[in-house]
């Protein structure tokens, strides 16, 4: 069912009130994708009453107080992204569309989404309920950390909210035990995976430097960055505090992962996976045409790569779904009345990560001193794709399911060091589930770029693009690798960026179009090298390129943009001398 939006849905239940309202950045698509429906719906089965404000306009009381006051608290969070990735490029032009918008226009989510909506609160609801911020964009700005858009180091998104509570990374744990703790008049200070604001720290916790520290000594934020990063897996994080002037920011420990039955019940609830019809009457929402007919199969990454938040947000463990979850799943999307017989994507932030973890990990903890994937795959990491093609196999048998395709990207180093059942991966894949084109992301080619990223080296690259060549031709489908590149990351320059484009052209046979430049992310580090200047894992300087015109010209000259502009500027030249001879 959707989660009520109106106070007609409200007396259709007949709740007098609710307990619980959600606001968020997004418009409302009731999707396990879509991670504010994911809490209520936990929270709706949990027995709390629970409604959405979805998008409200900041500029009056009528949006945000046509449900009325909760009972326990408001929860907060600016949507699937960041609002301020969402609402701007990495050149800090603003964005015209929004996928996640009805009509697609982006005109609907403020800039710093959770400040303007905790502020619109209380505005209009004077000494309310506690204020609670969710979502990767509190999950990202949880302590100090550098912003790109304003390029200074903020506090806590908690200080600037004046929030109560702050949960993070993939919630539903902290949410539901906050939500009974409240209602029961208990203390929340102690609930794993929340931040919270205090005049004195617990005494076991560690200390992070101050904020205004943080701000005036860039060896002191890499020293704060590193001790948060350290301190994020559940079997072996410790308690943070951090001074704010007079007042300390909190941060527990995080909460314990969720086991698959968890997982499993999860994604078992009951989604209608549509857009909310109070959202649907003003346009159609771009977004559900990915998500409708996808499925995700796991959660967490341990790929690390510096420039990526999912390891913060999610976690660096995997955590996959039973395969009866999924085959659950994808019986029931076969049976709805618009699906044509195509699963769009089966996967998660990498899709072939499902079914495959480090069982040390899952004792221990991840290590502090090394990488599942970088600079080599550990020893400890079993790669094993075997349950993975089983699923895939399985998935194929489904009535009424005509393909199933994996779309969201795969780590080729991964599947290579899969000595067993990379052949028959390889062959399940090319042969069933590759939609004419497939994901992959090197992001880069030069060695020492790949090293700032955290990215395997290229030779793995060329291994795979030969297997998938091979593999397909002797399928007799025409279907092509699509690569992912970034431009101007820190030590990137001109010079690499032609190296890029050398390589491209002489090994890949191609002239890349997916290339993004780079934006440092809050809570990444390669948003702390953009912010420093520095490699935090050796120590020394590297070229940062702050200059929006000459990321740009990074971009374009992989793209060619910027020959297209010289050949277009020659001709144009010989034109007029040529009239001028006339």
């Amino acid at each position: 069912m959707f989660l009520p939006t109106t106070s007609a849905e409200l007396k259709k239940l007949k709740w007098a009130k609710l307990d619980i309202i959600l606001v968020t950045g997004d418009a409302y698509i009731d999707s396990p994708f879509i991670g504010v429906a994911v809490i209520g719906h936990v929270l709706l089965n949990a027995g709390f009453r629970v409604g959405i404000i979805a998008q409200p306009d900041w500029h009056t009381a009528a949006d945000i107080s046509r449900l009325g006051e909760p009972e326990l608290f408001w929860g907060i969070t600016g949507g699937c992204m960041d609002s301020m990735v969402a609402n701007y490029t990495a050149i800090k032009k603003k964005r015209l569309s929004d996928d996640l918008t009805a009509g697609g226009k982006n005109n609907r989510r403020p800039d710093r989404a959770l400040v303007v909506y905790a502020n619109l609160i209380r505005q209009h609801f004077k000494n309310t309920k506690p204020l609670v911020l969710g979502g990767v964009e509190a999950s990202l700005r949880r302590i100090a950390h550098y912003d790109f858009w304003s390029d200074s180091i903020r506090r806590s998104i908690l200080f600037d909210t004046r929030a109560d509570v702050l949960v993070y990374g993939m919630a539903e744990k902290a949410i539901l035990e906050l939500a009974q703790k409240l209602q029961n008049g208990r203390g929340i200070k102690d609930i794993r995976g929340t931040c919270y604001i205090d005049s004195q720290p617990p005494a076991d916790y560690l200390k992070l430097p101050p904020y205004e520290k943080v701000v005036a000594d860039k060896n002191a934020f890499t020293q704060m960055f590193n001790t948060f990063y350290q301190n994020n897996d559940p079997l072996t994080a410790r308690g943070l505090f951090q001074p704010h002037g007079p007042r300390y920011l909190i941060h527990n420990p995080p909460q314990p992962h969720l086991t698959v039955e968890e997982l499993d019940k999860i994604y078992a609830l009951d989604f209608t996976r549509d857009v909310h019809p109070f959202y649907n009457a003003t346009g159609k929402v771009k977004a559900l045409d990915t998500i409708k007919f996808s499925i995700n199969s796991h959660r967490g990454c341990f790929g690390e790569c510096n420039f990526c938040s999912i390891g913060v947000h999610e976690g660096r463990t995997v955590i996959s779904r039973s395969e009866k979850s999924i085959i659950t799943e994808a019986q029931m999307l076969a049976t709805l009345p618009d699906f044509k017989g195509y699963i769009l994507d089966i996967g998660g932030g990498t899709a072939n990560m499902y079914g495959i973890e480090c069982n040390r990990k899952q004792t221990h903890g991840s290590c502090k001193s090394k990488r599942c994937l970088y600079p080599r795959i550990c020893s400890n990491l079993k790669t094993d794709h075997s349950r993975q093609i089983n699923l895939l196999r399985r998935l194929r048998l489904i009535e009424g399911i005509k393909k199933v395709f994996v779309a969201s990207g795969i780590r080729y180093d991964l599947l290579l060091n899969d000595k067993k059942y990379c052949p028959s991966y390889m062959q399940e894949l090319v042969k069933h589930h590759v939609s004419g084109q497939l994901k992959i992301a090197p992001e880069h080619t030069s060695g020492n770029i790949l090293a700032l990223m955290g990215k395997p080296a290229i030779e793995s690259l060329l291994t795979f693009k030969n297997m998938f060549e091979k593999l397909s031709l002797a399928s007799g489908h025409k279907q092509f690798l699509t690569y992912y590149f970034i431009a101007a990351h820190p030590g990137c320059t001109e010079q690499d960026m032609h190296a890029l484009k050398s390589f491209t052209s002489r090994e890949l046979k191609i002239n890349p179009q997916q290339v993004q430049i780079f934006t440092p992310l809050p809570s990444t580090y390669s948003g702390l090298m953009y912010w420093t200047e520095f490699d935090p894992f050796t120590g020394k300087k590297i070229f940062v390129e702050r200059d929006t015109a000459k990321k740009q010209k990074q971009k374009d000259i992989i793209t060619e943009k910027e020959f297209r502009k010289i050949r277009e500027l020659r001709s144009s030249l010989t034109l007029r001398r040529s009239a001028r001879r006339m």
